[in-house]
């Protein structure tokens, strides 16, 4: 397929996908959503990516977040219909079967913020910034919050969705927001290198086991314990898992069929 606002490349095994429009800081229009959507479907019926990176043109944005001027005289169900956008992209990351980074290089603001956080592991550019600046607008950061309190915990969750206040990437990793800060010029090197790494493992135990992770977060423990029970019995049946086994026995690296 092709796309007329992100780039799309695969190479040894690892998707990328990058917002291509830095002049108007990586912006989301549904337009841009909606590849970034179809993006990342490419990528999930493709067997040959095991890891999907999500990053963007220029330093100066990841994402500034949709222009709130397109939502302007909107009717309810305008909105409703423009927003399902959105909610396409909080939900595909989960969906995507497959381990997702987000590499970001700048300002990660409102639906920006949202993108940043939805893959599985972020890393940020020490130049990186985060924000929920909706507020000030008159706008509550609704898909974001379905996510936010379960990284860095209702007080502050509330406190980003209440002023609308920006953190650097320091307080963003502190808090759990991301998972590490490098320097700016190491960031796709960072990225790039844990993307190659992860790619190395059983796809199908690497598929089944972020599934069940995302399954059972919302469980409760002894209904969570008794599902991970199942999903261990299948892990464990797998030809990858003995294959696994077997190379450890014999001192070998494993060859993985994704069986």
């Amino acid at each position: 397929m092709a796309y007329k606002y992100i780039l799309y490349d695969i190479e040894d095994g690892v998707a990328k996908l990058t917002l291509n429009i830095p002049e108007k800081m990586n912006r989301l229009s549904n337009e841009t959503m909606k590849e970034v959507v179809a993006a990342l479907k490419e990528a999930k019926d493709d067997d040959s990516v095991r890891v999907v990176v999500m990053a963007a043109a220029g330093d100066q944005a990841f994402c500034a977040g949709a222009n709130l001027a397109d939502f302007k005289g909107l009717s309810p169900v305008e909105s409703r219909k423009v927003f399902s956008a959105f909610a396409d992209l909080s939900r595909i990351f989960i969906d995507l079967g497959k381990p997702s980074i987000a590499a970001v290089n700048g300002l990660a603001l409102a639906g920006g913020f949202g993108l940043a956080l939805y893959p599985d592991i972020t890393i940020a550019s020490e130049n990186a910034k985060f924000g929920l600046p909706e507020i000030n607008v008159g706008v509550w950061s609704c898909m974001v919050s379905a996510s936010l309190p379960k990284l860095v915990g209702r007080k502050k969750a509330l406190e980003l969705l209440m002023t609308g206040d920006m953190i650097d990437a320091k307080e963003a990793e502190r808090i759990g927001l991301i998972n590490k800060v490098v320097p700016h010029d190491k960031l796709e090197e960072t990225v790039m290198n844990l993307a190659k790494k992860i790619s190395k493992k059983s796809p199908v135990v690497m598929s089944l086991g972020r599934d069940s992770y995302y399954t059972m977060l919302d469980m409760e423990y002894d209904k969570a314990i008794t599902y991970l029970l199942e999903i261990l019995a299948i892990i464990v049946s797998t030809e990858d898992c003995q294959e696994g086994v077997t190379a450890f026995t014999e001192k070998r690296k494993p060859v993985w069929k994704g069986k």
